[in-house]
């Protein structure tokens, strides 16, 4: 059987360097900081180390409602979602992810753009 992502990029561990790392970056765009100025980070970044391990076959798992309910109050627009998706891939490009492992990644997140972007 062969292992997830998760598993060979180093578990939970290595997926929250990698998630502090993207948060680096978010925080430092003009277009997606301003969602995060009330944010305790180190509560989102523990939740959002545990979705993107789900994504990645690890062991937590996130429905798209669940994802919906979170964001419909957030109001994220397509340029913010399509910025996040670009700092996700630079930040898994950096901590060496293989292409194919990104693509996989994106392919996942891409999927469940409307359930994040407010219509």
């Amino acid at each position: 059987m062969a292992r997830s992502i998760f598993d060979r990029y180093g578990g939970f561990a290595q997926i929250s360097r990698v998630v502090m790392s993207f948060y680096d970056r978010i925080l430092s765009s003009p277009v997606t900081s301003p969602y995060f100025e009330h944010t305790d980070m180190r509560r989102l970044i523990d939740h959002q180390t545990r979705f993107i391990s789900s994504v990645m076959g690890g062991p937590a798992s996130f429905t798209n409602d669940q994802l919906e309910r979170v964001h419909a109050r957030i109001g994220v627009t397509e340029p913010a979602f399509e910025e996040m998706v670009t700092l996700l891939r630079e930040t898994l490009e950096d901590f060496d992810f293989s292409d194919e492992d990104i693509q996989t990644i994106m392919d996942d997140i891409t999927s469940r753009k409307r359930y994040i972007v407010t219509r």
